[in-house]
């Protein structure tokens, strides 16, 4: 037909051998040689419509809810992916997107590395092209390991160790003088400061060694050629020393290595230097120059000692706490030990000393312990009578030390631990015992010498206990020689960039060494966006799921400045967001919808934010006013409530908080004010123990004082999976399902055959399909690869007997009931007026009410999202009667992942839980939810140490009439854009 040699002349850079047809079928139809052949037309692939340089094209995507979607994501742009929640968002950025450039990041290792990588499904698309190496940045704290902490994992500790290794001067513990390890430079340069003229001698003390005379050892030195000793001020020929043996004290004699009359030349420069150097050989690393002049002695030591003391030389690893080598022995750098618990010590620290603080000095036994205390505090000014909290840190640490006054609680422990054979002893030692912080190290994670170590003044533990702001505020400020700054100049440019970056996403409030497993999922978040910054990446893809969240709108605009920074640095960065300000900043909007789960996954809008407005999508009609959250015409009251008095916990003042019933209330401020250790640290651990007498023990604070009894129960409602079993689901959570099985058990086909509701059940053995056991997959365990999940093929993935899904409720069988949405199954139960359909309709409208009416029946728990899970559990909570059980329920951030229209159906549901005589507390930032309050508690007015002031009690009509704080002026500023 043609030949290979015309072939190589039209395309010389391919081989013939790999071409495939559609490339043969191009060269034949440019070379007029196809009239022997069938002629068929060519499409040409989407995948070279656009250009991947330019675009990241994704072309048929149908993974979960997605309806053959196309969609074009323009490089370098900052572009936010928005719509109802459950429409499709994240399935598009990570479940799509982000899935595809894991899967070829895989696939492009070898077989050997891939064996311990899992195996990851394409995700299903017809393709995607343009996709830069992929960095998902997702809410969810990532670490649980107690050893990492925000300085570890944002990498500044490492240069911190780096810092301290290379910079770091050594201070004696004893006198505060400088440790220092002297060259013979130094000496030299000593010897040049005196001045010309001046009578030297270079010496090094006599020593020694077990076992050796005088006599011995100086006939030695001869034999070695030194010839001259100084001793008592004169020197002296050793054959003279020798003879006066008797008289002489061997730690008083110097050995003389040089004499000589200084003089600025190089000759004698270098003698001096030589002479130095023999004196710290043959010293011991002593050096001494004696001035005869006036008979002072300088010593050096290149042996790094002070004070008697000899110290390590300062190295990367003496600052890691990771490493044995710089860890504390006795905690091995966890900074924690199980000993003495401070707080079951004193378990009520409103009380002074005088009235029985210390719970184990209590009774008559111990009672003398205590006595002694308060017998001689007089003579050491010691406040019996104030409150534990009050006392100073310096009389804390003087009740557990002791003076020659009293005895202390650490002998008071000893004691016990001493006569621990008796059980009465062994029982009291195990009341008082819990995690407690390492007496050794007090809690800094590092040995004793470390700490040493200093730059700019502060220790290395000293540093990461400062705030990040504050931090940043020191390193600006520091000044050093400039021998250390030329050799630490590229670390300190590393620290301050990585702080500044945690400033810039509103965490300057954060110390290094929080644990990782302490913070909130918004806060990990951005710790892993700025440790991104710091990275440094160029031509990568970013993909954020909400990094608004836990955000106060003050700190909105760093954050939006911190993504265009990483936009600018050459880099793609794809957001999930709902927050209008971060969707106003985008370059490029991409809008999914138009609603949730079946009823959304298109593409309603793409283009810039001038073109949004022209939508007509949810999201247009909220940000142009055509669709508003309104306020409340007015704002219930309440003259009972609950009060925390005196809140100390973290970074909370002493604040007196009242939290009124019967209303929703909204506890807001900036990030880091003290919300949380105010809610989660003290309201619900406090109240859960009045009630319950039973959970975790609450944070620092004075007293609960109100109207507890009204409160017969407390709720906290969280994002946590209402499940973690692939057989849980909203249906059996909320349990509506107990009423279908008991429906379909009462049809006459399964009556006739003996069925009962249990054999509509997937949890046990009876009408469940025992292939799978009721999961519709069977896990195939694969060695060296992941698991690999299959449908059953005795079922065909419907979990029950072929019996049972014969039993039908007008055309539906059982596994039919569980694919229906919501939304769907409310239509169906509600066309016939049965006692159980209005049961099961009820129950599943508190579903349809919190906005979930998309997600079907028997969908698994853990492909429920956080808000998902939170909403779901507010269902639950709406069918229950105040009546019974008025309870408080308090929710953490409720609006995570909640478009503007979900927001209005959620705080639809809230005024519902209210109408039913119930409490809510609600921790929000966001500015829909803080206006339809009936009450508002403002912290502040910063986050860290400048925070946990009461910044402002009342109505959120008082909060923006009273101009207090950022959060009133934010709702300010909300009120009149709508």
């Amino acid at each position: 037909m043609f030949s290979r040699c015309e072939f190589r002349e039209t395309f010389p850079a391919f081989a013939f051998e790999t071409l495939t047809k559609r490339d043969l079928l191009l060269f034949m139809a440019s070379t007029k040689k196809t009239s022997k052949i069938k002629q068929v037309p060519l499409p040409t692939p989407a995948a070279e419509q656009e250009d991947p340089r330019k675009y990241i094209h994704v072309k048929g995507a149908r993974v979960h809810n997605l309806k053959n979607i196309e969609v074009k994501i323009p490089h370098n742009q900052l572009v936010v992916i928005t719509g109802l929640s459950g429409s499709g968002k994240s399935t598009l950025a990570f479940d799509t997107i982000f899935a595809e450039g894991q899967r070829r990041y895989v696939e492009s290792l070898s077989a050997y590395a891939r064996q311990f990588l899992g195996k990851i499904n394409k995700p299903d698309v017809d393709f995607i092209t343009g996709i830069a190496p992929a960095i998902a940045i997702e809410q969810r704290v990532n670490s649980h390991n107690p050893r990492s902490t925000v300085g570890t994992s944002t990498e500044i500790y490492d240069y911190l160790k780096l810092l301290f290794a290379r910079g770091g001067h050594t201070f004696s513990p004893v006198s505060g003088r400088e440790v220092k390890a002297h060259s013979v430079t130094d000496v030299v340069n000593y010897i040049v400061g005196l001045g010309e003229g001046k009578k030297i001698l270079i010496t090094y003390p006599l020593t020694l060694t077990s076992g050796q005379g005088l006599i011995e050892k100086l006939t030695l030195l001869m034999k070695e050629g030194m010839q001259r000793v100084y001793t008592g001020g004169e020197v002296i020929y050793i054959e003279d020393a020798i003879q006066r043996a008797g008289e002489l004290d061997p730690a008083s004699i110097e050995v003389v290595v040089d004499r000589l009359k200084y003089s600025n030349d190089d000759e004698t420069v270098s003698r001096m230097g030589d002479s130095a150097a023999t004196a710290f050989n043959f010293g011991s690393g002593i050096c001494r120059v004696v001035v005869q002049d006036d008979g002072h002695i300088e010593e050096f030591s290149s042996r790094f000692e002070l004070d008697g003391i000899t110290f390590e030389h300062p190295s990367e690893h003496m600052f890691s706490f990771n490493n044995p080598l710089g860890a504390c022995p006795k905690c091995e750098g966890y900074g924690k030990i199980v000993g003495i618990d401070e707080d079951l010590v004193v378990p009520d620290k409103n009380k002074s000393i005088f009235d029985d603080a210390i719970a184990c000095w209590r009774g008559e036994t111990m009672k003398w312990w205590k006595e002694q205390l308060i017998a001689s505090a007089s003579k050491f000014d010691f406040p019996i009578h104030r409150p534990f909290h009050q006392l100073s840190a310096e009389h804390k640490l003087l009740l557990w030390r002791g003076n020659e006054h009293f005895h202390g609680l650490d002998e008071f422990f000893r004691f016990l631990e001493k006569d621990r054979y008796k059980i009465q002893f062994r029982v009291m030692l195990s009341r008082y015992t819990g995690k407690t912080i390492c007496p050794e190290c007090g809690g800094g994670r590092l040995k004793k010498e470390a700490l040493y170590v200093r730059v700019g003044g502060l220790t290395i533990a000293q540093m990461v206990a400062m705030p990040a702001a504050k931090l940043l505020e020191f390193f600006k400020g520091l000044k050093l020689d400039t021998y250390d700054n030329s050799v630490t100049e590229r670390v300190l440019t590393e620290i301050t960039s990585r702080l500044e970056y945690i400033c810039e996403v509103g965490l300057g409030y954060l110390t290094l060494d929080r644990l990782s497993s302490t913070l909130s999922g918004g806060e990990s978040q951005r710790v892993n966006l700025s440790t991104s910054l710091g990275s440094s990446l160029v031509g990568s893809l970013y993909i954020l799921d909400e990094p608004s969240i836990g955000l106060h709108p003050r700190d909105t605009n760093l954050l939006i400045g911190v993504l265009k920074k990483l936009r600018d640095m050459g880099n793609t960065v794809i957001v999930v967001e709902h927050e209008e300000e971060m969707i106003r900043a985008a370059d490029t909007i991409i809008d999914i919808g138009p609603e949730a789960g079946y009823n959304g996954g298109e593409v309603v809008f793409s283009g810039s934010v001038d073109e949004l407005v022209h939508s007509d999508g949810l999201t247009a009609r909220y940000l142009t006013g055509r669709e508003t959250i309104d306020e409340p015409a007015h704002y219930r009251t309440s003259s009972s409530y609950i009060e925390v008095k005196g809140a100390r916990e973290n970074n909370l003042k002493g604040i007196d908080v009242k939290i009124p019933l019967g209303v929703m209330t909204c506890i807001t401020g900036v990030s880091g004010s003290g919300k949380s250790s105010l809610v989660k640290g003290i309201l619900y651990p406090a109240l859960r123990r009045e009630l319950y007498d039973t959970g975790s023990k609450p944070g620092n604070f004075d007293s609960l004082e109100g109207d507890i009894r009204r409160i017969k129960a407390i709720e906290m409602v969280d994002q946590n999976p209402i499940g973690k079993s692939s057989r849980s689901n909203p249906v059996t959570y909320i349990k509506a399902y107990d009423d279908i099985r008991k429906l379909f058990a009462d049809q006459p086909f399964a009556k006739h055959n003996g069925m009962t509701p249990s054999h509509f059940s997937f949890n046990i053995a009876g009408g469940r399909c025992e292939e799978c056991q009721g999961e519709g997959v069977i896990k195939v365990e694969m060695q060296f690869m992941a698991d690999v999940e299959l449908v059953c093929e005795t079922c065909g993935g419907k979990r029950f007997k072929n019996d049972v899904l014969e039993v039908k409720y007008h055309g539906y069988s059982i596994y039919d009931i569980l694919e229906l949405t919501v939304d769907a199954a409310i239509d169906l139960f509600s066309k016939y007026k049965e006692t159980a359909n209005r049961r099961i309709v009820d129950k599943l409208r508190t579903l349809q009410d919190v906005g979930l009416g998309y997600i079907r029946l028997g969908q698994s728990s853990p492909t429920l999202s956080g808000g998902e899970n939170q909403r779901v559990k507010l269902a639950s909570f709406l069918m229950k009667d105040s009546s019974e059980d008025p309870t408080m329920f308090i929710f953490d951030e409720p609006t995570t992942g909640l478009h503007f229209h979900d927001i209005k159906k959620l705080l639809k549901s809230l005024n519902a839980l209210v109408t039913k005589g119930h409490t809510v507390v609600v921790v929000e930032h966001n500015m829909d939810v803080i206006k339809n309050a009936d009450h508002v508690i403002d912290l502040g007015p910063e986050g860290g140490e400048k925070g946990g002031h009461l910044v402002f009690e009342g109505t959120p009509k008082q909060l923006m009439a009273s101009g207090k704080g950022y959060t009133g002026k934010y709702l300010s500023l909300h009120s009149r854009k709508k």
